[in-house]
């Protein structure tokens, strides 16, 4: 099972800058570039200080197909850095650039349509549970609305997941309901998804670190809304997800391409 590397940077420089070095001085080919958006559910008590304190403001999510660390002349330019290495299985690397090149640059037919849940959604009082919230429904359509081509665009969720224990199987009923209805119907897609083998981020913490990682994507924001929002979501992801769930922490970014000018491109 290969082993990836997922980089959480806050960057010294502008984003185009990194941009540029990472592609002109480096040999890295990242499986993702992403562009931080904001949090969606905040960690609890697992990497709670490395992830949130001192306000850390996070530039990008860097997936890589190897655990090397990052070259210099990129650490150079890093404030602060978050790293979790996963061990992620080999079907879902094979041909990855060209299925993520698909997903991002879908035709206007392939994308599904709302399931119209957003008309009268679910709300809940946090989002904390992957459920919609007042402030996350305002954000939301406000983002959808004025966020330019990253909020007309697709996103991907990266998930940091711990399970309690034995409840592992739980969650991977979940998984199955995703893949099968509540997600793949809006669009949704866990393309990478890896167990964890080691997180220096979490050495020394006594509930244990985090288990697995995950990077959803979803046809755009709305779709993503559109999930949260919906009775049928919300009937599995409450007696699967949540109860399985020891920590975890959802991160929404919009991921970039490379010019040649080394400004950041949204992949939409």
């Amino acid at each position: 099972m290969p082993a990836c590397a997922v980089h959480l940077l806050s960057l010294f420089c502008p984003i185009p800058e990194f941009l540029t070095i990472l592609k002109n001085k480096t040999s890295l080919k990242p499986l993702t570039i992403s562009r931080v958006i904001r949090w969606i559910i905040l960690p609890t008590s697992i990497s709670t200080s490395e992830l949130l304190a001192r306000n850390i403001h996070w530039d990008l999510l860097v997936i890589l197909p190897s655990t090397s660390p990052l070259p210099g002349i990129l650490s150079e330019h890093i404030a602060h850095q978050f790293s979790v290495q996963a061990g992620v299985p080999s079907r879902l690397l094979q041909n990855f650039p060209q299925k993520n090149h698909d997903l991002l640059h879908p035709s206007p037919s392939s994308i599904p349509p709302l399931t119209g849940s957003l008309d009268k959604p679910l709300v809940s009082s946090s989002s904390q549970d992957l459920a919609l919230s007042p402030e996350l429904r305002t954000w939301i359509t406000s983002f959808s609305q004025n966020g330019g081509e990253s909020g007309k665009g697709a996103v991907s969720m990266l998930n940091l997941l711990a399970f309690k224990p034995s409840k592992k199987e739980d969650y991977l009923k979940y998984g199955a309901e995703f893949s099968k209805s509540i997600g793949s119907k809006r669009g949704g897609d866990a393309k990478i998804v890896g167990s964890v083998i080691h997180d220096k981020g979490n050495e020394g913490e006594e509930e244990g670190g985090w288990d697995e990682i995950a990077l959803a994507h979803y046809p755009s924001i709305l779709h993503f809304a559109d999930m949260l929002g919906s009775e049928d979501y919300q009937e599995v992801n409450q007696k699967w997800r949540v109860l399985s769930l020891r920590d975890t922490c959802i991160l929404c970014t919009s991921e970039v391409g490379l010019n040649d000018d080394g400004r950041e491109k949204a992949n939409l």
